[in-house]
């Protein structure tokens, strides 16, 4: 089986071109589906049943795996199976009627205007790095960028005049965001003075840069978010991707098209996106509940 999740994650890489995250995730599901499959005495793919599938997820329900982790092994070993199936490495494909499990839906955490505001009012812009910081923070807002996406923006990705930068995203995807004046104008600024201090006197197409004038990390941008959070006196949670959800809430709530919000988001599919209209409807009854005379 080893030799067919080899093959199996070189084809995701190579002809569906999908994220190394993506591909590591996958194989991590596979190799642990294929350790469980050898302790059974199955070392070949068509030595699988649907029961052996099955014994496998209940064990690792049973082991506290959650919900979310064990959709992600189903839909690996799906995926998996259907490739196989499809290159008659084995008769058919056994994974397709593996049902997913039922997701609780939770509302995405977001920071209020306000809160924002707070929290871009806790960088020092006289320093260096702080001009980098709320540059930073400032295009993230202003875009709803993935973490790894706000990391990995280049100089060469940036079209300040015509506000809008391009952005590579899951599945080696472009797309093209628009970008704010005030984004615009923190981008130009650190560009122009931090950046270079940063450099000293070398050379790299990433726009944000660590201390040492190397790319910066996405850890190293959790660090810093976490310290303007705290210095701000915002909740522990804060993470970049409540910034994320943080755009597109108050996109919506201005009446920003749900469509338009999915194309910016980098969103595959709409069903991704509509769990904003869940917390645009949640704000609307509060305010219908504290307002209307009969409520």
């Amino acid at each position: 089986m080893r030799a067919d999740i080899e093959d199996f994650i070189l084809y995701l890489a190579t002809e569906r071109g999908l994220s190394d995250n993506y591909q590591l995730s996958t194989r991590r599901s596979l190799e642990t589906f294929a350790a469980w499959a050898r302790r059974k005495q199955l070392t070949e793919p068509a030595a699988v049943t649907l029961a052996h599938m099955q014994d496998f997820l209940a064990e690792r329900k049973r082991a506290g795996l959650a919900a979310s982790s064990i959709k992600l092994e189903i839909v690996a070993l799906k995926i998996f199976f259907r490739w196989l199936a499809l290159r008659t490495r084995i008769p058919h494909d056994i994974a397709d009627v593996l049902p997913l499990p039922r997701m609780e839906r939770y509302l995405p955490e977001t920071l209020n205007e306000p809160l924002v505001e707070r929290l871009l009012a806790a960088v020092d812009t006289t320093q260096p790095l702080g001009l980098r910081d709320r540059a930073m923070i400032e295009l993230l807002y202003a875009t709803g960028l993935r973490v790894t996406e706000l990391v990995s923006v280049r100089l060469a990705d940036l079209h300040l005049d015509e506000h809008y930068v391009t952005c590579i995203g899951k599945g080696s995807k472009e797309r093209l965001v628009p970008i704010g004046e005030q984004a615009t104008d923190w981008i130009r600024k650190y560009s122009a003075t931090a950046r270079r201090e940063l450099l000293k006197g070398r050379a790299s197409p990433r726009l944000f840069l660590n201390v040492r004038g190397g790319p910066l990390s996405r850890v190293g941008f959790w660090k810093v978010l976490k310290r303007y959070a705290l210095a701000a006196r915002l909740p522990r949670t804060l993470s970049p991707h409540v910034l994320r959800h943080s755009f597109a809430t108050h996109l919506l709530e201005r009446g920003a098209d749900l469509r338009a919000i999915q194309l910016m988001l980098g969103h595959a599919d709409l069903s991704t996106t509509q769990i904003y209209t869940h917390v645009l409807q949640a704000r609307l009854r509060t305010v219908y509940d504290r307002f209307h005379p009969r409520a």
